[in-house]
């Protein structure tokens, strides 16, 4: 084709330019309510949820059910309720659907808060972290600050800031799901019990973004301002480019796809709640800060989280939610 080189990066332009046209980060409904998440608000939460008090968290365990308490209080204190259709934030999660690789467990619960939209209400928004952790083993705690405290206390602030838009009277167009899932370190559990007894059809879930240990660095990137971004392009070409477009419009993150590669020796893209959705058709975008030397470990700890960095990442996923949420258009699944 006759100058096809010079055909390539017009082309290139006007998708990205196609794609921006859409964002709806415009104005001051979308600025107040992301400079609303701070690394103060973040780091109060998770000296909570990540204390010792909570013994760690593990599955079913007095632990976890304290600190579920303290995150219903904070959406309570927030304004944001649970689904309708539901009596209480609680989704009940029976110990025959807690068969984990650990042994077997005491029922639990998933926590559900909900923004209804104020256009497709039908069509929904889940941002999901889990809040379990592996309790205490030989007399320590372990914590679980990054993994998945952090996870946790974003979701937190991230409804916060939804809620502010909305008390302004620029609540979403489309429903938000805030979704604490149960046992995910004993198999993925709570999200696979949700995926197969969905509060709100599959068919009308939009996307699931995914928060699972935003707090830290691995060795090869400690001192950047970066973030793992895993199976954004999985299922959906769309759902990638809105998160590099929020992300180049507000963080300014590194945005890193070394575990998208089939041959990635860890298998990230199956190993946390958002696989439960990409495995029922829904796009998915997980956000991760690698592997350290404090994880599963007793020493993952609040004092170590860097409160800067947990930050952006949050904002992140607010910007790219806060897109998906108010677009005019459903983003298409366009791969299996």
């Amino acid at each position: 084709m006759k100058n096809s080189k010079f055909l390539i990066p017009i082309i290139a332009f006007a998708l990205l330019q196609s794609c921006a046209a859409n964002l709806s980060y415009s104005g001051s409904p979308f600025k107040k309510s992301y400079e609303s998440i701070t690394s103060a608000d973040l780091k109060t939460n998770l000296y909570v949820v990540a204390s010792d008090e909570m013994e760690g968290r593990n599955t079913g365990s007095e632990g976890q059910k304290k600190a579920g308490r303290y995150l219903i209080e904070q959406y309570q204190k927030m304004g944001v309720s649970h689904p309708k259709s539901m009596n209480s934030y609680y989704q009940i999660v029976p110990k025959e659907a807690l068969m984990g690789r650990r042994g077997n467990l005491h029922e639990s619960e998933n926590i559900l808060a909900f923004i209804e939209g104020s256009e497709k209400p039908e069509e929904v928004i889940v941002i999901s972290a889990h809040y379990d952790h592996l309790g205490m083993k030989d007399g320590q705690i372990y914590n679980g600050a990054d993994d998945d405290g952090g996870g946790t206390v974003a979701v937190l602030e991230i409804a916060k800031a939804f809620q502010m838009a909305k008390k302004s009277g620029n609540g979403p167009k489309r429903s938000i799901l805030f979704l604490h899932v149960t046992g995910e370190e004993h198999g993925l559990l709570g999200s696979k019990y949700y995926s197969e007894n969905p509060v709100f059809p599959m068919a009308n879930t939009v996307v699931d973004l995914n928060i699972d240990m935003i707090g830290r660095c691995d060795p090869a990137n400690c001192g950047k301002d970066y973030v793992y971004v895993i199976g954004s392009e999985m299922l959906s070409k769309e759902l990638k480019k809105i998160n590099v477009a929020a992300n180049d419009t507000t963080t300014k993150l590194e945005l890193n796809y070394k575990y998208d590669d089939p041959n990635d020796t860890e298998r990230l893209y199956y190993r946390s709640d958002h696989y439960n959705f990409a495995k029922n058709g829904v796009p998915v975008a997980f956000y991760f800060d690698g592997i350290h030397a404090d994880y599963h470990k007793p020493s993952d700890t609040p004092d170590k989280i860097d409160y800067v960095a947990l930050q952006k990442r949050t904002q992140l996923v607010f910007a790219t939610a806060w897109e998906l949420a108010n677009r005019k258009d459903r983003i298409v699944v366009d791969k299996k």
